[in-house]
């Protein structure tokens, strides 16, 4: 759906910012640009009242203790349910979606008639993956009854199903010959390379890319057992994800484990953020936004249109229109101009111009790129240092950020020579169009690598020697060693797609009908102990055993569970083995 309301002059835009609007009465009123321009017309005075949230996603990812009671601010200071704002987010998808459907099909769609997927960055921790699925749970998208109806896809997963159906025409490649003179080696020369010199002529902006045109699947190139590695860059995060195809139904492999880092294209705005407060200081800056925040928001935009023209070889520079409540409010907070603080400043790549704008050299725009690549490189250097990623034939470049020349150029320099760099025309929906083909055949992904070593503490019976003695603890003369961690899964195995771990539990009495099991998680793999250095409590599992048991309870009830690792979630099923009835049971990551 690309007719979104709203948008800005000088981006066009495929992406709706992640903006939400409340009333003072904290009711959902509306959602991406729309908030943002009814935001912006409000009175000022008025504008205190209304809870405007933006970059809200973020805050699953940093939340070290993420519950369903995590709040959030708003720009006015006021605190809400980061659930609440999720779930209203999605509940507003859904009625987008399910209108469109309905308008597209000329009969009305009910939800019932959807699967619903919803993407997430592969470095969400397991309870920030249950909090999406929560939160779609309140907007209505499915119910825990019928969890199937909604799927929860890893983003860079998501992008390496779309990027193996390619054709290699869509792609662009970079090419560091092409740079030089718009040509390239031998390597493209053929029918296509003069439309493709012809495309460079035509389109300025992309002169470094070559475009091949050669029809066939990229798949075609790709043999069995190569390797390719997706680079995930969006507004938040990256995303790293090594692949390796398995033929003949070209099944994906995950060699390595999803890395990544806040190094998102938002690191670029705090680099803004605070060269505005080294020019005009922490404490104006801070107060402007509180007390003007619909101005703050402008501003932020003018810079946002600025930074998508920023480009490695740029000369002319670039100008940021500022408010004029900027500068009014400036002048009464200070007692001087804007003007005057900038000579002030000593920030010589700044500049006043007296259209009342901000000049930036393209030095000075560069400058603010450079911490986030940088985290993006050197989280690649590391990645490539990993022998199971030597010999990577293709790097992928997917995501908003990766739109970035900035990026761009980084990479290439970078990695160049190692593996050929490879960038989707449309690289900014490349994850919405893999989510759908994963929604399609979830299946496609058939191994993937465990994050964290998941178990849970046991008792095992005290070996003289071998376990220590503060663990000893007798118990009906029988000698027991407690703390024991019961190894499910390690950190960094490979776990296949419906690949299930075993494990039989006994009530501690007959008539018990709830147990309680306590899961923990280290990154460390060789663990012994649940009271190990690095061992975390993350999480419980629920046998809820009423309802199990028939006339005669007997004697020794086991529960068989099985655990599932392979998937995008971690999910349990149990079931009575005197009875052969199934007991319902609950993982759960964010209530514990």
């Amino acid at each position: 759906m690309r007719r979104w309301e709203g948008g800005d002059p000088g981006v066009s835009n495929q992406k709706t910012p992640t903006t939400i609007l409340l009333t003072p009465e904290r009711k959902f009123h509306s959602f991406g640009y729309a908030a943002r321009d009814f935001y912006h017309d409000l009175d000022p005075n008025e504008a205190k009242q209304w809870l405007y949230l933006e970059k809200f996603k973020m805050k699953l990812h940093t939340t070290g203790d993420l519950t369903m009671d995590t709040d959030l601010t708003a720009a006015n200071g006021k605190k809400v349910k980061a659930l609440e704002i999720f779930a209203y987010a999605l509940q507003y998808f859904k009625e987008q979606a399910l209108k469109e459907l309905s308008d597209q099909a000329g009969s009305e769609f009910e939800n019932s008639d959807v699967r619903w997927v919803i993407t997430v960055p592969a470095i969400w921790k397991q309870p920030a993956k249950q909090f999406m699925r929560q939160a779609a749970y309140q907007a209505g998208l499915a119910s825990p009854e019928n969890s199937e109806q909604l799927i929860i896809a890893l983003e860079p997963e998501a992008a390496s199903i779309y990027c193996r159906k390619l054709r290699l025409h869509q792609m662009i490649e970079l090419s560091s010959k092409a740079a030089v003179n718009g040509y390239s080696g031998s390597d493209t020369v053929g029918a296509g390379f003069t439309q493709a010199k012809e495309h460079i002529r035509r389109n300025r902006q992309s002169r470094t890319f070559l475009v091949e045109n050669v029809i066939g699947e990229i798949w075609s190139e790709l043999e069995e057992g190569d390797k390719y590695v997706v680079v995930d860059s969006g507004g938040g995060t990256v995303d790293l994800t090594v692949h390796q195809i398995r033929l003949p139904e070209g099944h994906l492999k995950e060699l390595y484990k999803a890395t990544g880092g806040p190094y998102g294209s938002l690191g670029v705005d705090y680099e803004f953020e605070k060269l505005l407060y080294k020019i005009f200081g922490e404490d104006f800056i801070e107060q402007f936004k509180i007390k003007r925040p619909a101005a703050w928001v402008d501003l932020m935009i003018a810079f946002e249109s600025r930074k998508r023209a920023a480009a490695p070889d740029r000369t002319n520079p670039l100008n940021i229109t500022l408010p004029f409540s900027f500068i009014d409010y400036y002048k009464k907070f200070r007692g001087h101009s804007v003007e005057h603080a900038l000579r002030k400043s000593n920030v010589d790549f700044v500049k006043w111009s007296s259209q009342g704008m901000l000049r930036m050299s393209p030095d000075a725009m560069n400058a603010l790129f450079k911490p986030t690549i940088d985290s993006i490189i050197e989280h690649l250097r590391d990645l490539f240092q990993k022998p199971e990623v030597s010999t990577v034939k293709f790097l992928f470049l997917v995501g908003g950020f990766a739109e970035a020349p900035l990026l761009q150029q980084a990479v290439q320099a970078a990695f160049g020579d190692q593996c050929r760099i490879i960038i989707p025309q449309d690289v900014g929906l490349t994850i919405l169009k893999g989510a759908v083909l994963f929604g399609l055949d979830p299946a496609v992904i058939k191994v993937r690598r465990s994050p964290l070593t998941y178990g849970v503490g046991v008792l095992n019976r005290y070996v003289e020697g071998k376990h220590p003695p503060e663990k000893l603890l007798v118990k009906d003369g029988t000698r027991w060693c407690t703390d024991v961690f019961d190894k499910f899964i390690s950190a960094d195995q490979s776990v296949a797609l419906g690949e299930l771990v075993k494990r039989s539990y006994t009530p501690a009495k007959p008539s018990q009908l709830v147990i309680v099991i306590n899961i923990y998680s280290s990154e460390h793999d060789n663990v012994s102990f649940i009271t190990d250095p690095g061992v975390k409590k993350c999480g419980t599992l629920r046998l809820d055993l009423t309802g199990t048991s028939g006339t005669a309870v007997p004697a020794r009830r086991e529960i068989q569970t099985l655990m599932q690792f392979g998937d995008t979630e971690i999910k349990a099923t149990a079931i009575d083995i005197a009875t052969s009835k199934s007991v319902k049971v609950g993982i759960d990551f964010l209530n514990y």
